[in-house]
């Protein structure tokens, strides 16, 4: 067998983008000539093949399909019908002898290399891009309990309810309570969660634990769920005899009253507007102005709309309601005279999902949803992507009207609208919008302005990349015009479209744009903007090194805040954060926590958080503990080998399995509906055994 050096005698020389794990965590390493008996001894341990030099890894650029312009490299010129892998065709040890083959040698069928070609290309297809086809499947109680009914109060429709009122038969379908356990029964070793013993409520219902916890009541001392909760043990008391024992949901006064003004979401669109979105009564009186007035200029001027249209213009509409435009002022809101954005020093997390403006103006549940704000978030915006100028215009009026100043509703704030100028995937790119943008500074210089009128005081902020086609930076050529446009803060991607995730961001690209929109705005003499960048930060040392040395305000994270959400403590105490196993499973303790008083503890709250929860362990998983590298701070571009972790736990949390993903769920969610699997979103991001249901 070949010499292989000893790494724990001499540095690992890995290929490239290789996250360096120290030997140690690499058991199959020690000893080559032993790698069979410590694959059997670490088998349970180990993640990924243990004789590959690196596992499959995700891929952000495969994840959102492929730029069709993008050239793609050649593919390697290997006899692809050899179906032994690398490793079993290396030359025999010293001590052996190679085994004599009788008869002629079989010479090998070589492939044509447009069959190759094609052959690679379907390889491709098939693991990029996302699973489109993976099914959501609705878990539901085997008896449709009333809603009335199962929060103990009379049913209002009577004999035309269709749902059934025996809360006694509904119970004995049901499988038993679950149990959330606390923060003290984890564990490094396995089950990792002690589960507390159970104790029945009573011999006539021997599912409900009275020792189950319910995250809803523990905190308002009231269950929304009612009788359909999975913890229903904790908040229902026995009632009447023992023979025929009913059961009563048991309030607590005290903590309910406390907690009964206590918001726990913002930004709910107000009633009946919806209905007017989707039947066009709607009303915009300043998108309308400011959409005559484009055509009338473009009218006047058959060379095209100039650059800035006079925003002095009076914005007046006919047939409008009166109540309707109670707050909008007859002379736009000037960009200076906006609510200013003093956002230095603070952490900005990436828009990763974007409000469709179409499906806004349509009402579309689902999108409304993302306009959701939580009291602790302290700065809050909201993204929109999209081609057209009136589409646009109106989807900022509808948002200004009502989140912005001019809402009289509570509850309801939003302190910046941002348009999306840097989405690099195709089904985006192909209608115009996204990254298209950059390349038509006519069309988005009319739909910054008018969405800048149409806000009102909200202020407008932009998100670019560098450009559009690698090798060719062209968003400086913005700077200038921004300020004058109306844009009130300005982030930027340190990649062009066309480089996705597959080269490293360009920060001196991005100093290089700090530098002309500072003197940009200095000339024209108007007030400095808040500038991000953003681009593989990962850790707080990359993120203020590069704010020191190109001048931003601070820095937008995206991918690092999904892989290791405990990024914005480092940055905020400037250290890496060497975090447990047991940390790290906490955290997603708090996230189920979370999810059910999100979506309710009920049988479709429950399998609801277990999807997201695995949505986001398809993220972390690829997290790799600092203390298992040989060099700081770690790289986000940067994929393990097959390794190892300080524990069992952590080389459980570092398993690109679905399986293990629902596994780690059932700690905190209990069992998993029978049938039910998860397939994630992207195909890269991970190792499914068969096609999942999400």
């Amino acid at each position: 067998m070949a010499e292989v050096e000893n790494p724990s005698t001499s540095a690992r020389q890995w290929p490239p983008g290789t996250a360096p794990i120290k030997s140690e965590y690499v058991p199959f390493a020690f000893c080559p000539s032993l790698r069979l008996l410590l694959y059997y001894d670490f088998s349970r341990y180990l993640i990924g093949d243990p004789f590959a030099i690196q596992r499959d890894v995700p891929d952000d650029d495969a994840a959102e399909g492929s730029i069709n312009h993008l050239p793609r490299k050649r593919p390697a010129a290997t006899d692809i019908t050899d179906p032994l892998p690398v490793q079993s065709r290396q030359n025999p040890g010293d001590d052996e002898e190679p085994e004599a083959v009788e008869g002629p040698a079989t010479k090998k069928q070589r492939i044509p290399t447009s069959e190759k070609k094609r052959l690679a290309k379907e390889k491709r297809k098939e693991q990029k891009g996302m699973n489109r086809a993976r099914k959501f499947a609705r878990v539901q109680d085997e008896v449709a309990l009333c809603h009335g009914a199962s929060r103990g109060e009379e049913c209002t429709d009577g004999d035309r309810c269709r749902f059934s009122h025996d809360i006694s038969h509904y119970l004995s379908t049901r499988a038993s309570d679950l149990t959330f356990p606390p923060k003290e029964s984890l564990s490094t070793v396995e089950p990792f969660v002690t589960v507390p013993e159970t104790s029945p409520l009573a011999e006539a219902y021997p599912n409900l634990n009275k020792t189950s916890y319910c995250p809803n009541f523990a905190y308002s001392g009231k269950c929304q769920s009612g009788f359909k909760c999975r913890f229903l043990g904790s908040h229902v008391e026995i009632q009447g005899l023992e023979a025929t024992p009913t059961l009563k949901l048991v309030k607590d006064e005290e903590m309910y009253k406390r907690v009964k003004n206590d918001v726990l979401e913002l930004n709910f669109p107000s009633s009946g507007l919806q209905k007017q979105l989707r039947t066009h009564k709607y009303l915009f009186p300043v998108a309308e102005a400011y959409l005559t007035e484009v055509s009338r200029l473009t009218s006047e001027d058959k060379s095209g709309l100039p650059i800035e249209p006079p925003l002095e213009a009076p914005c007046r509409a006919e047939n409008t309601d009166p109540e309707a435009q109670r707050d909008t002022p007859d002379v736009p809101t000037r960009a200076s005279e906006k609510r200013r954005l003093r956002w230095q020093g603070m952490s900005y997390l990436a828009p990763l999902t974007t409000v469709g403006n179409l499906s806004i103006l349509q009402g579309s549940n689902s999108e409304w949803s993302l306009v959701r704000r939580h009291p602790s978030e302290k700065v809050f915006g909201v993204q929109i992507a999209g081609s057209k100028v009136p589409q646009l215009v109106r989807a900022a009026e509808v948002l200004a009207n009502e989140f912005g100043p001019r809402s009289r509703r509570e509850q309801t704030q939003i302190d910046f609208v941002d348009v999306n100028c840097g989405c690099p995937i195709d089904l985006v790119f192909r209608t115009g919008a996204g990254s298209a943008l950059l390349e038509n500074h006519n069309k988005l210089g009319r739909i910054l302005i008018g969405m800048s009128r149409a806000l009102g005081e909200v202020p407008l902020t932009i998100k670019v990349r560098t450009g559009v086609k690698e090798g060719r930076n062209t968003s400086h050529k913005l700077m200038p015009r921004l300020s004058r446009w109306g844009v009130n803060a300005f982030s930027i991607h340190g990649r062009t479209r066309q480089q996705r995730y597959s080269k490293l961001a360009d920060w001196d690209y991005i100093k290089e744009c700090v530098e002309a929109l500072r003197a940009s705005t200095e000339d024209d003499d108007l007030p400095t903007i808040p500038i991000f960048g953003g681009g593989d930060v990962y850790s707080a040392e990359q993120y203020w090194t590069n704010v020191e040395q190109t001048g931003v305000d601070g820095i937008m994270v995206g991918r690092g805040a999904l892989i290791k959400p405990w990024i914005f403590t480092e940055i905020a105490e400037r250290k890496e954060w060497d975090i447990s196993s047991r940390e790290r499973l906490d955290m997603i303790r708090q996230y189920s926590e979370y999810g059910l008083n999100h979506w309710g503890s009920d049988t479709i709250g429950v399998n609801s958080t277990r999807r997201f929860l695995c949505e986001a362990l398809s993220f972390m998983y690829r997290y790799v503990p600092i203390g298992l590298l040989e060099r700081l701070p770690g790289k986000i571009n940067e994929r393990p080998p097959a390794y190892r972790g300080r524990d069992e736990l952590e080389t459980l949390l570092a398993s690109n399995k679905s399986s293990d993903w629902v596994r780690i769920s059932e700690m905190f969610l209990g069992p998993a509906p029978e049938g039910w699997s998860f397939t994630p979103k992207h195909k890269s991001n991970a190792q499914v055994g068969e096609e999942g249901n999400g």
